[in-house]
């Protein structure tokens, strides 16, 4: 944890951010359960699913144009009050209900919830820079990183047992309040609740800015369409097949759930490997780490037992952590704090909106190729685009900040309109 006076709105913020990816982790099989116990059917269940995840994919650029417009802070405010209030109303609604409310209100609360998201999200990289002094971002990220990989990895576990014990109502109010922990944490904050950046552009004008910022830098378009291709053509169908696969071997279900738990194991080695570490080609590190990504596709097409495919899955979790830090960091370095925002939401849309369609294609491509070529094509694929990445000299150009001068190792912006140290430097040379 970043230590010292000049840590302290890191580590208040942290907390709070902790705590609510833990609660939300604990809510996704809650409201799966409550859906299924208040006689919803499988159909019913994917409606709440899509509800949750379509806002976010549509309200992310608005999300990002808000952060920098308004201010970071005050955006990551409202975004959790709305999710508290959400998750509140859906406990109370299964409480008086008795746990039969009708599907439409589900499906409404995960769609507000889900708008929550997609206004918080473009911001939080933003903020970090904020909290955070800048030769300690790699750390944060680390950090944060770690956060939501433990997060994943306990949350189910816990709410598992509470979901036994007291009811899905129960663990979705948790959740509830653990975005009003994350509420309490943004507002002890020590920074600007506002943005000194301009309201009287126009969102047109705020988005086209956004998106010129983001092509003038040829690492973060390669990268980005990298992953948007590994989550089309590698994760879609890794985690489609792999419960398909597993169910019809020995241990089903079970073993499946032990593979993704090496995963999130895995994440969280990485998100602590990750800590202390300034590559001198950050990029370059960060891609390295994705060749890690094809192992267990590559395990699971050749029917590789349980034990190795959940080794696969663990080197998987390590570099994702690892790519997903030393990548966030270099963002941070190197794009201007006034866009952050709005460029972090191009990334963030660019490279996650394929999943959902690497899932859907995944079924089809299966009947019509079968699962072995399916998965060889994923590692094949996962391996020759790190490689590709790792031949481009804009990514290979990129390197780690030296500590600023003149103010001390602590030094951070007081708020987002200051270029991060490092952005100006590359405009000198040309951008790239």
């Amino acid at each position: 944890m970043l230590r010292g006076p000049e840590g302290r709105d890191f580590r208040t913020f942290w907390a709070g951010y902790a705590t609510s990816l833990l609660g939300t982790a604990m809510s996704t099989p809650a409201v799966a359960f409550a859906v299924l116990d208040g006689g919803g059917d499988a159909a019913g269940l994917g409606w709440v699913m899509a509800a949750g995840i379509a806002p976010q994919v549509v309200f992310l650029l608005l999300g990002g144009v808000a952060a920098d417009r308004f201010g970071r802070r005050r955006v990551m405010l409202g975004a959790d009050a709305v999710r508290c209030a959400a998750q509140a109303a859906f406990a109370a609604a299964l409480l008086l209900d008795h746990g039969r409310p009708q599907i439409w209100l589900f499906v409404l609360l995960a769609a507000v919830r889900g708008t929550g998201e997609g206004f918080f999200r473009p911001a939080l990289s933003a903020l970090t820079v904020e909290i955070t002094p800048v030769d300690r971002l790699g750390d944060a990220n680390a950090l944060l990183g770690l956060a939501r990989s433990a997060a994943a990895v306990a949350g189910p576990a816990l709410a598992g047992l509470l979901i036994t014990v007291a009811g899905p109502a129960v663990v979705i109010a948790v959740d509830a309040a653990s975005y009003g922990a994350s509420v309490l944490a943004l507002g002890r904050l020590d920074v600007p609740i506002s943005s000194p950046a301009s309201a009287s552009r126009s969102l047109r004008r705020d988005l086209a800015d956004g998106w010129a910022e983001f092509r003038a830098h040829s690492w973060l378009v390669v990268t980005t369409v990298q992953f948007t291709f590994v989550n089309l053509v590698v994760w879609g169908p890794f985690l489609l097949l792999g419960p398909v696969l597993f169910d019809r071997r020995p241990g089903g279900a079970g073993a499946w759930g032990l593979t993704m738990a090496a995963y999130g194991a895995g994440a969280v080695a990485g998100g602590l490997l990750a800590l202390g570490r300034r590559p001198g080609r950050p990029l370059v590190g960060a891609t390295v780490a994705t060749l890690g990504y094809g192992v267990p596709c590559a395990l699971l097409a050749v029917h590789a037992g349980v034990a190795l495919v959940a080794s696969g899955a663990l080197v998987a979790g390590v570099g994702s952590a690892l790519a997903a830090a030393f990548s966030g960091t270099v963002l941070q370095q190197q794009v201007p704090a006034g866009a952050l925002a709005r460029v972090s939401s191009f990334q963030t849309l660019g490279s996650y909106s394929a999943g959902p369609l690497g899932l859907a294609a995944a079924g089809p491509a299966t009947a019509l190729f079968g699962a072995g070529t399916v998965l060889g094509f994923a590692a094949v694929w996962a391996t020759l685009s790190a490689l590709a990445v790792l031949a481009a000299p804009a990514v290979r150009r990129i390197t780690w900040p030296p500590p600023p001068t003149g103010t001390g190792a602590d030094a951070h912006p007081s708020d987002g309109s200051a270029a991060v140290p490092g952005a100006v430097t590359r405009r000198r040379r040309g951008r790239g």
